[in-house]
């Protein structure tokens, strides 16, 4: 099935339609880009650059993890893995220089953006002590959901509410709602500001046949960086659309008002044919003088 493209201007939803903000969906980007705002813009060298920083930890040395971890910021905005690894490398480096409160703040942030993630048990424990006191009092991790109705159907206009749950380190700005039809190569995409709730409305889906939706979403903050993810393209998560075939044209409503009228019609003709039109002869009687 092909996901049709339709542009539908922001807006309101009319009052006999599902409320929210109507989005229209372009390409995906693809490969090494990201959107800017406008196109698909090539992505910078911030995974280079951390791999440099990788290396300066090995040897230990806080000054190249410094310079490698600025570096690869500069060269932002970063894909969800490489921000995870700067806040990782950064917490290191810092480990390494005896900043204690700055290693803190960067391991928190890690934690933020990757609660599960924990550091090599290879590493100095100059690093993996201060590491294990800012895990034992992490906060609350960011947190959205996106929801649908059930029992959407083809042709519609296709609901979706996009809801932050949680968000301590106030960093989700905005998202990018990515959606194709089950069996198709090529993702589409919207972006929308992130809100406390929010719903916005997909173009209608033409096929002939049920349609399944595929969906991910990553949210990032207001430098571009992607700091949370909702599925992924590997395990995207799925709404069904039901699919109701046309009815006949001889079964529309207004076939049969049409007809309906005309039988009236007719039938109004007739009574009054019978009733209110004049008579062949006049009847009467004569009399004679």
């Amino acid at each position: 099935m092909k996901l049709v493209i339709a542009v539908v201007l922001a807006g309101c939803a009319s009052s006999s339609g599902p409320r929210g903000t109507h989005v229209s969906l372009r390409a995906a980007c693809t490969g090494a880009t990201y959107w800017n705002g406008h196109a698909c813009a090539p992505a910078g060298d911030a995974p280079k650059q951390l791999a440099v920083g990788a290396q300066a930890i090995a040897a230990q040395d806080p000054d190249a993890i410094k310079a490698a971890v600025d570096a690869a910021e500069k060269a932002g905005p970063l894909d969800y893995k490489s921000n995870v690894e700067l806040w990782e490398e950064r917490g290191i480096g810092l480990a390494y220089g005896d900043d204690d409160p700055g290693a803190k703040a960067s391991f928190d942030m890690m934690l933020a953006l990757d609660p599960k993630h924990v550091l090599s048990y290879r590493l100095s424990p100059k690093a993996t002590l201060v590491f294990e006191e800012v895990r034992k009092a992490a906060p609350p991790a960011p947190a959205l959901d996106v929801t649908w109705a059930r029992g959407q159907k083809v042709g519609d206009p296709v609901p979706i509410d996009v809801e932050v749950i949680a968000d301590p380190k106030r960093f989700l700005d905005r998202a990018t709602l990515f959606v194709r039809s089950h069996g198709e190569q090529q993702w589409h995409a919207t972006d929308l500001a992130l809100a406390k709730d929010k719903t916005i409305i997909l173009p209608p889906i033409a096929a002939t046949a049920p349609v399944s939706l595929e969906l991910y979403l990553r949210a990032y903050d207001a430098h571009d960086n992607e700091v949370l993810t909702w599925a992924d393209p590997q395990h995207p998560r799925e709404l069904a659309l039901r699919y109701e075939a046309p009815t006949p044209w001889y079964r529309k409503w207004w076939v049969w008002a049409i007809g309906g009228s005309a039988v009236a019609l007719a039938t109004g003709v007739t009574v009054y044919e019978l009733t209110q039109s004049p008579p062949e002869t006049i009847g009467g009687s004569a009399m004679a003088k």
